[in-house]
């Protein structure tokens, strides 16, 4: 469960001095902050909204606030207020930004905060290219607020500018990506990796099942559909999710997505396949946990013979849980950056 930081602090401390009391708050990628505002306006009668890009810090916030799922949701054209906490993935806030400009109350305020270290230049100058009026707040405490107001009319007119829309003319493939999916729509390093290790892997009868674990922009989970297997893509990612149904329908092959943690309510020993290019940063953070658990997972989810093939940076140390957790794992390719290995699950 997550706690008011200094951070959320300064942001309900900026949002108090323009907040006109009017219309439910909208709070975005900070379920800390959603958590306190639904306990402290709900016997206010004002209603708190919320959306976050990670299923697991949605689901933390309590019932007494409302998940804005799609921004064509009526209830946004009553907000004059939105907290935020400011992503480092410039086009994560494109995304927001332009959203909140083009969907909530013309009169709007958005108060979006976060460590100073962490900010830049640019967050700045991508707020201003959605609103007219972006000033910043003094630092406190090491952290800092960018206030925006005055939604461009511009924006508010014209048709969305995300997901977008990239060609991958190497493999054949159009990737398309929402603002907070991971490399958007290019292909990082990492992932290329893994690509051209499972560019031939086809399944064999009776054996067809796969996942891509982890699915970001969806290539993978595109190149295993059109080399015929039966695809799941599965990120907590709502961006991710989105975007590799996008990158599907873009290349008329057939994924099904699933928003979730992990694989941790998926059937026992139902694939035969998964892939996967795990995270070893939560946010700004360097954090390995989610990456075990997708491999705990992953491994539980998985028949016995079945496949885990993932790639990470070299100096992870992923292999010895990859040999305990799934199985005999060996080295398929390896430069000075990434490993990819293939996994067997114990029978």
């Amino acid at each position: 469960m997550h706690t008011l930081d200094a951070v959320d602090d300064l942001i309900l401390a900026e949002a108090s001095a323009v907040d006109d009391e009017q219309g439910p708050v909208l709070v975005l990628d900070a379920p800390a902050l959603a958590t306190a505002l639904a306990d402290d306006l709900s016997t206010e009668g004002r209603t708190v909204l919320h959306r976050s890009d990670l299923l697991t810090d949605e689901t933390e916030v309590p019932a007494t606030a409302d998940v804005v799922d799609t921004w064509s949701d009526p209830r946004l054209a009553d907000v004059r207020l939105v907290l935020l906490r400011l992503p480092a993935n410039l086009n994560a806030l494109d995304e927001l930004a332009e959203n909140v400009a083009a969907h909530c109350h013309p009169d709007v305020r958005v108060v979006a905060g976060s460590r100073v270290k962490h900010m830049t230049r640019g967050m700045n100058e991508v707020l201003a290219a959605h609103f007219g009026d972006v000033r910043a707040s003094l630092g406190v405490r090491k952290c800092r607020v960018l206030h925006a107001a005055a939604p461009r009319p511009e924006v508010r007119e014209a048709e969305p500018t995300w997901p977008r829309t990239a060609a991958l003319d190497e493999f054949g493939l159009s990737v398309v990506a929402y603002g907070a999916t991971f490399a958007g729509n290019r292909l990082d390093l990492g992932t290329r990796q893994l690509l051209e290790s499972i560019i031939d892997l086809r399944p064999t009868a009776g054996a067809d099942r796969a996942v891509d674990l982890g699915c970001g922009s969806g290539i993978l989970a595109a190149t295993l559909a059109r080399n015929g297997w039966r695809v799941t893509g599965v990120d907590t990612s709502r961006a991710a999710v989105g975007s590799t149904a996008a990158t599907a329908a873009a290349n008329g092959v057939e994924v099904a997505v699933r928003r979730a943690d992990a694989l941790a309510d998926w059937p026992e020993g139902d694939l035969d396949v998964v892939v996967c290019n795990p995270p070893f940063h939560v946010g700004t953070a360097k954090d390995s946990a989610p990456a075990f658990r997708m491999i705990r997972t992953a491994a539980r989810a998985l028949r016995p013979g079945g496949e885990l093939w993932c790639v990470y940076n070299a100096h992870l140390p992923y292999l010895p849980t990859l040999r305990r957790d799934v199985g005999p794992s060996e080295i398929v390719t390896r430069d000075r950056s990434y490993l990819v290995t293939r996994s067997v699950r114990a029978q």
